[in-house]
């Protein structure tokens, strides 16, 4: 997530161009529908599968190995972030998605998106799910936001696992340079023709979901899409508050300024957790939601398994219920 601070030097992304796998399309546009045929009944899709934890832990301990290897960081335009993308990409086309890197300039360094599609579904309407892959300079960025980014990332491979045919199209996304301004995402949206824009159903963003002290935050922006979280949550007997410390401050914000539907999940970052928010939760009052925030104690110690376990199986849950 990146700070909040007035006067922060925004950069400004560029006339980029985009690189393709073979038989890929420009992100952000509507792949090219298949040969007419006549329609045909569809059944029910099935309850999303329990997302596996340790295989969400496996993708963050090769994001500090990236880090590590790179000078202790995954921040924009470094060589832990291309590693880092170059990492999630290969995991993706080996499951059968078509990726494409988007590629932009923000602070005088070259940043790069990467788009996830996979195949089938209603490209007229498009579901999307999506984190930033990059951390600051300061640290490796294993909760902020390498929880976001794995966990997106696991649920991708379980759709390829699941070979899901949902109704609708389903497309995930790992923003680069969120970190100073939010620019990867807001290139991708400032970047689509308006009617790619109007096909995207719902945008879901998950930035930091495995705080060490966490919390269980839903971003309340679009009703249905808050209503699948909190009901997923309901279920497992876990409350949930309204997210407002990061409201604006990650990548759901140029898709909401763009008009659409977007929903999220958070654990909390440099705020204090209140003393009725620890006895709902457990954990310790007064302590921050994430001590660790931008700093280099981010690492593979600083998260909780049990706050990465659900939000990763209630990312999954979304995905598997917004795309039917």
């Amino acid at each position: 997530m990146k700070l909040s601070v007035p006067g922060r030097a925004t950069a400004t992304a560029v006339v980029a161009a985009v690189s393709l796998v073979a038989g890929g399309s420009i992100a952000g546009a509507a792949p090219a529908a298949g040969p007419a045929s006549a329609p045909v009944s569809k059944p029910a899709v099935a309850a999303a599968p329990d997302i596996p934890v340790a295989n969400v832990k496996s993708h963050l301990t090769q994001l500090q190995s990236i880090a590590t290897a790179n000078g202790g960081n995954r921040a924009h335009g470094r060589a832990g972030y291309k590693a880092s993308l170059d990492y999630v990409k290969a995991k993706l086309d080996a499951a059968g998605y078509t990726t494409a890197i988007q590629q932009f300039t923000a602070s005088g360094r070259t940043g790069y998106n990467l788009i996830a599609d996979w195949p089938g579904g209603d490209t007229n309407q498009v579901v999307m799910a999506g984190s930033h892959l990059d951390s600051v300079s300061s640290g490796a960025g294993i909760n902020d936001n390498g929880s976001g980014s794995a966990a997106v990332l696991e649920t991708a491979l379980a759709v390829a696992r699941a070979n899901l045919k949902p109704t609708k199209h389903l497309r995930f996304a790992w923003w680069g340079a969120e970190e100073v301004g939010l620019v990867g995402s807001r290139y991708y949206v400032n970047n689509l023709s308006s009617a790619n824009r109007s096909r995207i159903a719902g945008y879901l963003n998950f930035d930091m979901i495995g705080s060490p002290n966490p919390g269980y935050f839903v971003y309340d922006d679009d009703p249905a899409i808050e209503k699948t979280f909190k009901d997923y949550f309901t279920g497992l007997g876990v409350p949930t508050e309204i997210e407002t410390e990061g409201d604006g401050r990650s990548d759901h914000a140029p898709f909401k300024s763009a008009g659409v539907p977007v929903g999220g999940l958070f654990t909390g970052a440099s705020r204090a957790k209140s003393s009725a928010q620890a006895a709902k939760w457990g954990g310790t009052a007064g302590q921050a939601f994430d001590r660790c925030y931008h700093s280099s104690c981010d690492t593979t110690a600083n998260i909780n398994d049990t706050a990465l376990n659900r939000n990763s199986d209630a990312i999954a849950h979304a995905v598997w219920e917004l795309a039917e």
